[in-house]
């Protein structure tokens, strides 16, 4: 990454609550930020985080508030 760009790169899917499709990513921005990317199907619940992240990332992104969204076809 450039250092006078604003870039990211994905860090971790996001598994559905299938837990057999990627809901989205988790990019980490070259400013530290985490963000969450969702698929074209957008929010859903989420069951996991492959590969897992810290805690600490857990929280920036809310991950318990992930795994409380619907899920499709509620």
């Amino acid at each position: 990454m450039k250092e006078d760009m604003v870039e990211a790169v994905a860090i971790a899917n996001l598994i559905a609550a299938d837990q057999s499709s990627i809901a989205g990513w988790v990019y980490r921005w070259n400013t530290g930020a985490l963000a969450v990317r969702w698929d074209a199907r957008g929010p859903q619940r989420v069951s996991k985080l492959c590969p897992d992240l810290c805690d600490a990332d857990k929280a920036e992104i809310d991950f318990a508030s992930l795994t409380q969204l619907p899920c499709r076809g509620d």
